[in-house]
């Protein structure tokens, strides 16, 4: 029979037995630390829907539950009224009204009349959307915001990856069809981008790629959507917008890549794009037509030249 060694055995102290794994120590950054004693504060995550993964913060007062621009619980959905219900936070409380919503609103399966106070995990049920509701610190909250960012962002650029960028697009498509409202797409290619490359290397093109999704960024509305799609190819979605608008913005956009050089460690390099510009027309019976259009005015703007906006 072998005999068993203490830990605190001498031939443990001398080397004789290997020493065992020593268990992982939980060290927090200032940072984390900081965060645990900030408040938490309520929240609505979505569970499913369009908006899968998404965290809207509850501030104290009123906030609006639609497909309305100006929602501050935004759920771009045709089951969805533009203020479909209004979410009152007050004294701790949070408080849920329907507002003659044309599909109604639901808490826990059971359909609302008059205002409905919540509880933590109370599930709100609003067109094929269910929103939970939570109360979460800062980490908690950030938690769900990384997991979100990881599969719906493009890392490089900071814009939609291209599984979220088509999927909204076909969403938006679908809304702008059922109630008859403008919708644009803009397709945006990097001109001569493989140069770029091939002269200053892949970390260079990276860079490139980084300041182009900046300067995208700073150039959208808040209702706009903008994701990469290929390795230098992006779409701009632009709801409640026709070609006078559409147009415009794709202007902007080529004009702020074009007249700003990317600068790099060997020097600046002028970098421009080429846009292709496509409206919704009655013509288009879903959105891969109208953004073959919009793809087709894109090549027709490579073709004349490079560095401007065509239509389609």
């Amino acid at each position: 029979m072998t005999k068993k060694t203490s830990p605190h055995s001498p031939l443990r102290a001398a080397g004789a037995l290997p020493d065992l794994p020593e268990m992982p120590t939980l060290v927090r950054t200032k940072a984390e630390s900081e965060a645990l004693r900030t408040p938490a504060e309520w929240a609505l995550v979505a569970y499913a829907g369009v908006a899968l993964g998404r965290v809207f913060p509850l501030a104290p007062g009123d906030d609006l539950v639609g497909r309305a621009p100006d929602a501050g619980v935004a759920l771009l959905d045709g089951e969805v009224s533009r203020h479909h219900a209004r979410i009152r936070v007050a004294e701790g409380r949070v408080q849920v009204e329907d507002l003659e919503s044309t599909n109604g609103t639901r808490v826990n399966g059971e359909l609302i009349h008059g205002p409905v106070v919540l509880q933590a995990g109370d599930r709100l049920e609003i067109g094929g959307h269910v929103l939970k509701l939570v109360f979460l610190d800062p980490l908690e909250r950030a938690f769900h915001e990384t997991l979100l960012d990881l599969s719906t962002k493009d890392p490089l650029t900071g814009l939609a990856n291209r599984g979220r960028a088509l999927a909204e697009f076909q969403n938006r498509f679908g809304l702008s069809l059922r109630y008859g409202r403008p919708l644009s797409v803009v397709i945006c290619d990097l001109d001569h981008f493989k140069r770029v490359n091939d002269a200053h290397g892949h970390g260079a093109g990276d860079f490139v790629l980084r300041i182009f999704g900046e300067r995208l960024l700073a150039t959208l509305r808040e209702a706009d959507l903008a994701g990469r799609i290929g390795g230098e190819e992006f779409i701009m979605v632009l709801p409640e917008t026709d070609l006078s608008g559409a147009r415009p913005f794709a202007e902007r956009l080529r004009e702020a890549i074009a007249t700003t050089p990317v600068m790099l460690p060997s020097g600046g390099v002028t970098i421009t794009c080429s846009l292709g510009i496509a409206e919704r027309t009655a013509a288009d019976l879903d959105a891969g037509q109208l953004m073959a259009r919009a793809d087709a005015a894109l090549y027709q703007a490579k073709a004349g030249g490079r560095n401007r906006v065509c239509e389609g």
